[in-house]
């Protein structure tokens, strides 16, 4: 949905937006497929591990479907949600035995539509799960698993989509959103449709004030630290940070420098994303 400004009453409502719930159809989530956040705060073991989060308004998790196992068991979509934590939309759907859950919304669902998901051939339609060998070249994919019976694992971000580009034996080529060339066992299954509140991304925030809500503690620049505190820290004035390479807080080589550790998963990477690309 597209974002929408407000009057400039302030600085900082002047430069900020703020998303479009008209897609949303219900205000209050399922209780029944909802449990309470626990707040570490990037911490583990009392250590912080990941800066800069903290705080944030209390929100509770929404337990979502990935693997949507309920097999040749249609469903129907009783309601549109919003979810605090994530950009995505949530389809609550309501199966033929009863049963509640949550999916993720592809982009044009609407509420009484009738989704299923499926192990053999089945209709080529939005919110349908299928196997990727059962779907035709060049369809857009969200929640796809990495490995057979696993659960969607790529795609879950608002706007995302991944591009099937071939099948060949055993395995499917997919792009992903960044660029990569991936393959995968043609068993895995996937989500017809883009993912839903593409316009995500078009979010100004505005002020510091939104994101501490979000969990975001403020940042502070290497350069403006001291010695003691940061590699990059000391001097007087606009100096620069004095070093060959940026350094993280503990002294690791950090920005364009490979993290990534032997994966299995590498074997399957046909190309990788292009360097430098950012993925919002």
């Amino acid at each position: 949905m597209p974002v929408k400004r407000y009057k400039p009453t302030s600085a900082g409502r002047r430069i900020s937006s703020v998303q479009s719930f008209r897609d949303v159809t219900k205000t209050e989530p399922e209780k029944s497929l909802i449990r309470i956040r626990k707040e570490y705060a990037g911490r583990t073991k009392g250590r912080i591990t990941v800066r800069h989060r903290g705080g944030g308004a209390k929100r509770y998790v929404r337990l979502v479907d990935f693997r949507r196992e309920k097999f040749d068991v249609p469903a129907v979509v009783s309601a549109i949600e919003y979810d605090p934590n994530r950009g995505a939309r949530l389809a609550l759907v309501f199966y033929a035995d009863g049963e509640k859950r949550y999916m993720l919304a592809p982009e044009g669902l609407r509420v009484g539509d009738q989704v299923v998901s499926t192990r053999s051939k089945g209709e080529i339609k939005l919110g349908n799960r299928l196997p990727l060998e059962h779907i035709p070249v060049g369809i857009a994919l969200h929640d796809i698993e990495i490995e057979a019976g696993k659960g969607g694992q790529m795609a879950h971000g608002a706007g995302a989509m991944v591009h099937l580009m071939a099948i060949e034996g055993a395995n499917a080529t997919v792009k992903l959103p960044s660029g990569e060339m991936r393959m995968l066992p043609c068993t895995c299954l996937a989500t017809i449709g883009q993912v839903s509140n593409s316009d995500y991304r078009l979010v100004r925030w505005g002020k510091a004030g939104r994101l501490r809500h979000r969990g975001v503690c403020p940042t502070v620049r290497g350069k403006a630290m001291n010695p003691v505190d940061h590699p990059h820290g000391g001097g007087e004035a606009r100096n620069s940070i004095g070093l060959k390479h940026p350094k993280t807080p503990t002294g690791k080589p950090a920005l364009g420098v490979k993290t990534r550790r032997h994966k299995t998963s590498d074997a399957r990477i046909l190309r990788r994303r292009p360097k430098g690309r950012f993925v919002g």
